[in-house]
C-alpha cells in the first residue's frame, strides 16, 4: 500500500540543505519520504518526526538515528528539549493531509465516500466533524465555512445544514452532502465539496492555530543559517507561511529600522514559491496545489 507520494520532494531536502552532522526535524513524517531522504545525507546526525497519526509507525525506519514522536508538532519544542535537543539546522513541514487518509473511507476526509463525519488527524481526539455539524450554531459553522474554505455563501451553506439537522441528525458524509446539495453553485460541485470538507477538517484539527504555534517556536528553535522548509496546498497556509517568513509575524506587517530597513528574522529564499512541474503533476496529480516556501533564520 502506498500510504503518501510527497509532493516537491526533491526540491524541498535540496532547500533544506542536510549537513552530515546537522540535527533535523520532519513535523508532518506521514509516509515518511521526506524523513528517508534526510536520514540517507545524514552520517552522524538526528532526525526527530513528529506525527499524531497513529497509523504512520508502519512506516517508522529502523536507524538509530531517527527518532518518532508521535504527537502534533504545536508540542515540538517541549518535546525536543526533552531529549536534549535545544537548537536544530533545519525544518520542514508538508502540510498535506496523506493519501491513506484521503482514500480510507472510515476517516470521512473526502466526499467521494460515504463515511462518517470524522475528520480527525487524531483518532483520539474528542472533537468530530459530526460534533461540529451537529452542535455549532449558524453563525459559528457561517464562519468556518468562510474563513476555512473561502465559501461566499457560508451563511446559505450554515442555514441549510441548520434546518437538516432538526429534522435528522448529519452524521456522514453523505448527510452532509444531501444537506447542503440545494446550495451548490451548478457545474462547480466538486470544487464546493472539497471547500467545504476542508473548512471542515481545519476547524476539527485546528491547523491553522496549531500551523502558527509550530511556526513560532520553529523560529526560536533554528539556529542562524538553518532552514525552514514549508509545503503549502490552500491559500489559507501558503499566506500564513508566506507573512511569517517575510516579517516574523502571520499579518505580514514590516517593522522597520531607524533607517529604514526591513526588520525580519528570515531570509526568504524562494521569493514567488515553487511548484510542481508537468512531469510531476502527470505522476501525481495531487500536488497540483502544492507550493514550496523556504527561508532561513538570519
Amino acid at each position: 500500500m502506498v500510504y503518501h507520494i510527497p509532493a516537491l520532494l526533491d526540491e524541498s531536502i535540496e532547500w533544506l540543505r542536510v549537513l552530515p552532522d546537522g540535527v533535523y526535524v520532519d513535523v508532518t513524517f506521514g509516509g515518511g519520504g521526506h524523513s528517508a531522504e534526510i536520514l540517507r545525507r545524514l552520517k552522524k546526525g538526528r532526525l526527530i518526526a513528529f506525527d499524531q497519526d497513529e497509523d504512520v509507525k508502519m512506516n517508522i525506519p529502523d536507524d538509530n538515528k531517527f527518532l518518532f514522536i508521535e504527537q502534533n508538532f504545536r508540542f515540538l519544542k517541549n518535546n525536543l528539549l526533552y531529549h536534549g535537543i535545544k537548537d536544530i539546522d533545519g525544518l520542514i513541514a508538508d502540510l498535506g493531509v496523506s493519501f491513506h487518509q484521503f482514500d480510507e473511507p472510515a476517516r470521512g476526509f473526502a466526499f467521494r465516500h460515504n463515511a462518517p463525519l470524522d475528520m480527525r488527524m487524531n483518532k483520539s481526539a474528542a472533537i468530530t466533524a459530526a460534533s461540529v455539524i451537529e452542535s455549532f450554531d449558524e453563525a459559528s459553522l457561517s464562519d468556518i465555512f468562510f474563513n476555512y474554505g473561502e465559501l461566499v455563501n457560508s451563511r446559505r451553506i450554515a442555514r441549510q445544514i441548520v434546518k437538516a439537522r432538526k429534522e435528522k441528525p448529519l452524521l456522514t458524509t453523505e448527510d452532509l452532502v444531501s444537506a447542503v446539495r440545494g446550495v451548490v453553485p451548478r457545474g462547480q460541485e466538486n470544487k464546493f465539496y472539497a471547500k467545504l470538507f476542508q473548512a471542515l477538517r481545519i476547524q476539527v484539527n485546528h491547523e491553522m492555530e496549531f500551523l502558527k504555534e509550530m511556526l513560532i517556536q520553529a523560529l526560536d528553535l533554528l539556529k542562524s543559517g538553518g532552514r525552514l522548509v514549508i509545503i503549502t496546498y490552500h491559500s489559507l497556509e501558503d499566506r500564513l507561511v508566506k507573512n511569517f517568513m517575510r516579517s516574523g509575524n502571520f499579518e505580514g506587517l514590516e517593522e522597520k529600522d531607524f533607517y529604514g530597513n526591513i526588520q525580519t528574522p528570515f531570509r526568504v529564499l524562494t521569493k514567488k514559491g515553487i511548484t510542481p512541474g508537468e512531469e510531476e503533476i502527470k505522476n501525481n496529480n495531487r500536488a497540483r496545489s502544492a507550493r514550496l516556501r523556504v527561508a532561513e533564520k538570519i
